[in-house]
């Protein structure tokens, strides 16, 4: 079987499953069996078969299996939408359609995306630009006291979402061409000069600015872990990962000290809402967001009390949960399908994560291995911070879940970064014996 036609077979099974979901959902909101549910099901189906195609017609050599994870993770997204709330579940499926659309015209606007090397100081600044833009006087929004939004008219959207690609393809390229020096090591452990750690001390000085600005501890982690993680492939040098942990950790604890009072709360509820509920807790106030996403998961045992069936909604529709379709999506999954559904989510990361991690070790030259490191990378990080976030591993953070939070700006940054690594892995797979 060609890798098309293997893909197009994956895509009929993830129509199947999402088809399913969507008459569930219907079902336990209505109590009958409708069309309207299958329509949407069969419009989503409509939507990635067309991505298929052009996949077929521009790209015939890519991965078969990271179009349908895609698809399956959106598709889980929208369910979960929908059965929260309809209107919004039909506003994330039109940007699903800019996404799919954004998707194709980078694969035939840029043939070879190879030739975003030597852009790659263009694509850094703007990247930067874009980071700024929330603080703006007139263009940033604060939004539950972080500042990651910017407003033009009635459109609102994150600039951080698109900074996180543009940066992994700056860096790949930067990373490429420094590699050697980077890796030069002294004494008896090879530990790198001090004077090479000056590119560390810039980008943490940078994600602890992106930190103070937008008072939001998701966006800096995320984007100083990208850095660390390709600095890490492009070097084979622990000794960046340890400073650079440590100085984040360190910067994190200064943030606390004297930072916003956004921040410290967010450290304050963590410490006294997670790992054993402390009497500090205020389950009422600041801490009670996080005290319901744990009761949610908690109460959803090992397969859940079923789409449509859970407790997330209260007698008057409103979620039990703020912000339940975005920051909290993965809360209301574990509700409702339980350990082994959270659990099968996580496993779909993790194949996301194998198929990308795989295209890179394939990949013949510098700039293809570190961009399919640096994509797949990521979203693996994304995805842990927020689910970390929501079950009270780690402080808890304003990002969302990879294809699977309510979104624009997520969605389509999201089918950037999937068409990007599709680039990189028809090129690896033509080229292959």
């Amino acid at each position: 079987m060609t890798l098309r036609n293997r893909e197009l077979l994956n895509l009929l099974g993830v129509g199947a499953l999402t088809a399913t979901g969507f008459a569930s959902v219907y079902i336990a909101r209505q109590e009958v069996v409708s069309t309207a549910s299958l329509s949407y099901a069969a419009f989503f189906v409509a939507l990635f078969v067309a991505a298929h195609m052009v996949l077929r017609l521009a790209l015939p050599n890519a991965d078969p299996y990271l179009l349908p994870l895609g698809g399956l993770l959106t598709a889980i997204g929208l369910t979960m939408i929908y059965r929260i709330e309809p209107d919004q579940a039909f506003r994330q499926g039109l940007w699903v359609v800019i996404g799919l659309v954004v998707f194709a015209a980078l694969i035939f606007l840029v043939p070879d995306y190879r030739s975003l090397d030597s852009v790659k100081y263009i694509l850094g600044i703007l990247s930067i630009v874009l980071l700024v833009l929330p603080a703006l006087p007139g263009l940033g929004r604060t939004i539950n006291g972080a500042s990651l939004w910017v407003g033009f008219g009635g459109v609102v959207f994150q600039p951080g979402e698109f900074a996180k690609v543009l940066l992994v393809v700056f860096l790949a390229g930067y990373l490429r061409d420094n590699r050697e020096l980077l890796s030069m090591g002294s004494g008896r452990y090879g530990v790198p000069s001090p004077k090479h750690f000056g590119p560390l001390i810039v980008i943490w000085g940078g994600a602890m600015l992106v930190l103070l600005q937008t008072n939001d501890l998701g966006g800096g982690l995320l984007y100083f872990s990208i850095f660390l993680a390709m600095l890490y492939i492009a070097t084979a040098r622990w000794p960046y990962v340890a400073v650079g942990l440590s100085l984040f950790a360190l910067g994190a604890w200064g943030m606390f000290q004297i930072g916003p009072a956004h921040l410290g709360n967010r450290f304050s509820i963590w410490l006294d809402c997670s790992w054993g509920m402390s009497a500090a807790c205020d389950i009422f106030e600041d801490g009670y967001q996080l005290a319901q996403s744990i009761f949610a998961i908690s109460s959803g045992g090992l397969f859940g009390s079923g789409l449509g069936q859970g407790v997330l909604l209260t007698p008057e529709g409103r979620p039990y949960i703020p912000f339940l379709e975005t920051d909290f999506i993965f809360a209301a999954i574990a509700n409702e399908l339980g350990l082994a559904g959270v659990g099968a989510l996580i496993l779909l990361y993790l194949l996301f994560l194998y198929r990308g991690f795989h295209i890179a070790m394939l990949a013949d030259d510098g700039f293809s291995k570190l961009l399919a490191a640096g994509l797949t990378a990521t979203l693996a990080i994304q995805a842990f911070i927020i689910m970390g976030g929501v079950s009270g591993l780690i402080p808890l953070t304003g990002i969302t879940l990879p294809f699977v939070s309510y979104g624009g700006s997520s969605i389509v940054a999201n089918f950037l970064l999937l068409a990007l690594l599709l680039m990189v892995s028809n090129h690896v797979n033509r080229d292959s014996p």
